[in-house]
């Protein structure tokens, strides 16, 4: 059974996950915590709960899913994974971090490239991997049957889809993306997106004023 546990970080108030099972090992999903006192939430909640980061893994390469990327990696010892489409996103963050403010930032090394034929295993859990472009060129999506949970990143969101007006973004790809990718999970399935609250495939194919289909 899964444990996931969300924390909103920063000013683009980014959801990071920390998703753990019964057998005591979890992954940190987009770590967003460049502050001293984010970081030091995510060091209790691990510490306090005994969680063995196994990796870390980000869905896509966006400066406010990969600010925490350099802790994370020096904090829990723990690999990077990275969407293997992100490299020109994830490489192009040190460029243009100082303009919003993070003059600290510091670009972790990256030590596995993922891609959608690939699987992430940690415990007793394998996730797996749904390729979702259009908000950024290598978008991944985490998927876990059993439990009937989706990472999704920035794709699809309660009533709303990812922006797409940013450098590799397409509007047209992502709706695909969400069409052929997302919609295609159980109607049941719980989407824990990269901002605000969580919600249901079906809710999204229902009322999603961008893409519904029914």
């Amino acid at each position: 059974m899964l444990n996931i546990k969300s924390f909103v970080f920063g000013p683009f108030e980014e959801n990071t996950y920390i998703i753990s099972d019964e057998s005591g090992e979890g992954i940190l999903v987009d770590p967003g915590c460049y502050e001293k006192h984010e970081q030091q939430q995510l060091r209790q909640y691990i510490t306090q709960n005994s969680i063995d980061i196994k990796y870390i893994v980000n869905t896509h390469c966006h400066i406010d899913h990969v600010l925490g990327n350099d802790f994370a990696k020096d904090e829990f010892r723990a690999p990077l994974l990275i969407p293997s489409g992100e490299k020109e996103v994830f490489h192009s963050v040190a460029s243009y971090a100082p303009v919003y403010g993070f003059q600290g930032y510091r670009e972790a090394e990256v030590d596995r490239y993922l891609n959608e034929s690939d699987t992430i295993t940690f415990g007793n859990t394998s996730l797996e991997i749904l390729l979702v472009p259009g908000h950024s060129p290598g978008h991944l999506a985490f998927y876990h049957p059993p439990s009937k949970v989706c990472l999704g990143g920035d794709v699809l969101f309660l009533g709303s889809i990812g922006r797409t007006d940013l450098p590799g973004g397409d509007h047209q790809t992502l709706i695909e993306s969400i069409h052929q990718k997302m919609f295609n999970l159980p109607d049941d399935v719980i989407v824990y997106c990269g901002h605000g609250p969580t919600t249901t495939i079906g809710q999204e194919k229902k009322h999603n004023p961008y893409c519904a289909v029914v």
